[in-house]
């Protein structure tokens, strides 16, 4: 989900540091394929990525590695390039609905809004084209399986080549060959729709009341201005979404040579992943999506519900746990009491956080206290005991885990919040009312306050925002659920905060080859912390039919914090 209201995840835990160098070597003496060539590598002697190529109006030219927030090592033995295409395509014709996964033709591409319908739009868009970074991991094996992986990243807005490290981390790159695109408008691409003063007002916002009217109107602020940085790049808004980036990828594909390939996605890369196998199927082997976001679902009401699950999971893993239940008993009755108190008088302390010169205020109330769980359940052992210490008037745990995220320098300026707010403008709002997520927020805590709940976790002020980025509605095949017959891995993890544990099993009911796992005692994209769904991963790569899960039988709950 969007970083935009929600600390970041903590940091993957790897085997090696981030430090290194980024830069690749500039592949030399390449003769380009002609367009129409189409082959699993690019010849006996040529790895995937070595060899220039243009197929229709997109062109991938090998080339340096791009520079990345943090130091990479890995890009040192990586194959990079960049791939250019128009940055609004026009709309072919006969083009008014993706077919389903049997038959697409996948030279054809959804219907979009005619350019009368676009705000703002002018002849300086036409044949503007961008660029997006592309670094090829090679496979461990001497011998790599034809189909290589490709990584689709989350947020929406983040970078893929910066989720290297966890991708080689989990052994994705053990048979077969991983490529990581920067989706447009994200760090490694040109432009980029990065909007540092949006993550310096959020780190800011926390000293402030979350659901206050004044609060809105500065988070609308923020928007605008990044609104304003947007168009001084001379970006088309309107063009970040889910089917420009669909069709970015599929022209990745064809320009790399590759006949199939196999799709993993993680969080808001699974939302683009279920786009992409309605709009471009050909091409796709199997999909593995991780932490799933259906597009037919995706908005505030469904966040609510993902909250609630991920909640309960953690609760009820506590209540079972002998010396948990006893040293905090009824944790779940604690945790909505103290939400519904802070909400009527929030709690204001400041905290030591080490990027800041001096101490930084936080006020804790409802809407505060759901942001912090919807992330803390990845450090899930503390959450008991920082529950408890708040209940007897000690906020300084959480205060600091906030904060600490917030102001964390890896939560400023990484994010594009250009492509944030092209997918949520153009494909959520425009289909989901402020009352459905009332709604939502109501069914999933009936017993939160009502000032609360329009503003779901991730999601604050979504609507006042989207008016501010005038953008117009995606085409309403948008939110059509996903049928397919491609074999899928839909996992989900039980603690699961930011995209619900049931989200898997919705959309398998209508993928017919699939499997949906869920991963006990883990938090939002188990990919990243559990052994096991990574054993589950690679396994369906190797055979999409028969996914290893009996490491499954095998998982603990977390040993729970237990204070004197």
């Amino acid at each position: 989900m969007s970083p935009r209201t929600t600390p970041r995840r903590r940091p993957v835990r790897l085997p090696a540091t981030l430090a290194g160098a980024t830069a690749g070597a500039l592949v030399a003496g390449l003769v380009a394929m002609p367009a129409h060539a189409e082959s699993a590598t690019d010849g006996p002697h040529r790895p995937i990525g070595t060899v220039a190529r243009t197929v229709g109006d997109a062109r991938f030219v090998p080339g340096p590695c791009p520079r990345t927030a943090d130091p990479i090592p890995d890009l040192a033995r990586a194959r990079c390039g960049t791939l250019t295409v128009p940055e609004n395509r026009s709309k072919p014709k006969g083009a008014d609905k993706p077919k389903g996964a049997e038959g697409a033709d996948e030279h054809k591409a959804p219907d979009k809004p005619k350019a009368s319908d676009k705000p703002r739009e002018s002849g300086a868009h036409r044949g503007r084209t961008i660029t997006l970074a592309v670094a090829i991991m090679p496979a461990e094996s001497r011998t790599p399986a034809p189909d290589p992986i490709v990584w689709f990243a989350g947020g929406p807005g983040d970078d893929a080549v910066s989720e290297i490290p966890m991708a080689l981390a989990g052994g994705l790159n053990r048979d077969r060959d991983v490529i990581f695109m920067s989706q447009r408008g994200t760090y490694s691409a040109d432009p980029v729709l990065t909007c540092p003063n949006i993550d310096e007002f959020n780190a800011r916002a926390l000293g402030l009341v979350s659901n206050a009217p004044a609060t809105g109107r500065l988070h609308v602020e923020a928007t605008r201005a990044c609104r304003d940085r947007v168009d001084g790049l001379g970006a088309d808004r309107s063009t970040y979404d889910d089917i420009e980036s669909s069709a970015d990828y599929e022209a990745l594909r064809r320009t790399l040579g590759v006949r199939k390939w196999n799709v993993f996605g993680i969080s808001y890369g699974t939302h683009l992943a279920l786009n992409y196998m309605r709009l471009h199927p050909k091409g796709i082997r199997s999909v593995g999506i991780d932490g799933v976001l259906p597009p037919s679902l995706a908005g505030g009401a469904v966040t609510w519900k993902a909250a609630r699950e991920g909640f309960d999971g953690l609760f009820k893993a506590c209540a079972e746990q002998p010396a948990c239940n006893t040293r905090y008993p009824n944790l779940k009755a604690t945790f909505l009491r103290l939400v519904s108190e802070l909400e009527a008088e929030p709690i204001t302390t400041t905290v030591t956080v080490p990027t800041q010169p001096e101490p930084v205020k936080v006020v804790l109330d409802g809407s505060n206290l759901v942001g912090w769980l919807t992330s803390a359940t990845h450090v899930a052992a503390g959450v008991p005991r920082s529950l408890d210490e708040l209940a007897h008037g000690n906020p300084q745990r959480i205060a600091e885990q906030l904060a600490g995220g917030k102001y964390s320098p890896q939560a400023i300026g990484r994010v594009a919040h250009g492509l944030v707010y092209g997918v949520f403008c153009r494909q959520w709002t425009p289909y989901e009312s402020r009352a459905d997520i009332i709604r939502g927020g109501r069914r999933a805590f009936p017993s939160f306050p009502g000032s609360m709940l329009a503003n779901a976790p991730q999601l604050a002020w979504l609507h006042d925002d989207c008016r501010a980025w005038d953008v117009p509605p995606a085409p309403a095949w948008i939110r059509d659920v996903t049928r397919s017959d491609i074999p899928t891995l839909a996992l989900s993890g039980g603690f699961d905060a930011q995209t619900a544990p049931s989200n898997g099993a919705y959309v398998a009911r209508t993928l017919s080859r699939s499997h949906a796992v869920t991963v006990p005692y883990v938090a939002h994209v188990v990919f990243a912390d559990s052994p096991c769904a990574q054993t589950i991963t690679t396994s369906f790569f190797a055979d999409p039919a028969a996914p290893d899960t009996r490491c499954l039988a095998g998982l603990q709950p977390p040993q729970f914090e237990i204070a004197p």
